[in-house]
């Protein structure tokens, strides 16, 4: 093999490989937001996408409801009796953009 097939291979090999990665599916109940040169450009829904080769996954958003535990506390009621409380909290994101823009401002991972 000369060195100009060799070249050739890796060549026909990397486009490949950066074609392929233009491929994404998206699970049901998740979206990814997609940023092109660090800016956030779209989200991508459930199912299959292709987005350009420059563009990449900022981050993958579920968008399932979420529980969160409160602990217990103790209150005191008007008539003075001691009571105990404790609670869940349900979640759900409903736009993931505006939450993409909030944790870039909070500087969030």
């Amino acid at each position: 093999m000369t060195a100009g097939t060799i070249i050739l291979i890796v060549l026909i090999l990397f486009l490949l490989v950066s074609f392929l990665s233009t491929f994404k599916v998206v699970p049901q109940r998740s979206v990814y937001i997609i940023e092109r040169l660090g800016k956030c450009n779209r989200t991508l829904d459930a199912g299959f996408h292709t987005y350009p080769f420059i563009d990449k996954v900022a981050y993958r958003q579920n968008l399932k409801e979420q529980a969160i535990d409160v602990a217990s506390q103790i209150c005191i009621t008007k008539d003075n009796i001691a009571v105990e409380v404790d609670g869940i909290l349900y979640l759900q994101v409903i736009d993931p953009r505006k939450l993409l823009t909030e944790l870039t401002i909070i500087n969030l991972p």
